[in-house]
């Protein structure tokens, strides 16, 4: 199974920055996603450090929600 997780641009120096969720860290390649439709702030679905796609804050903030759920029950 693959997981992407949505996470938040906190340094953007295409086509490489840094996203974080919960605190925690890592960096990203955006080459798959065009340079001038991101910015810091923004949230992406990230797959084995790359950014897929760009989402909402509201549909990151409820995957994370639903992840950290899944988690309790595991």
């Amino acid at each position: 199974m693959c997981l992407g997780i949505p996470m938040k641009i906190v340094e953007l120096h295409y086509p490489t920055g840094v996203c974080e969720v919960d605190g925690v860290r890592r960096k990203v390649n955006f080459q798959l996603l065009p340079e001038d439709e991101l910015q810091p702030g923004d949230h992406v679905i990230v797959h084995v450090g790359f950014a897929i796609q760009k989402i909402s804050p509201e549909e990151a903030r409820e995957t994370v929600r639903l992840l950290r759920e899944l988690l309790e029950h595991a």
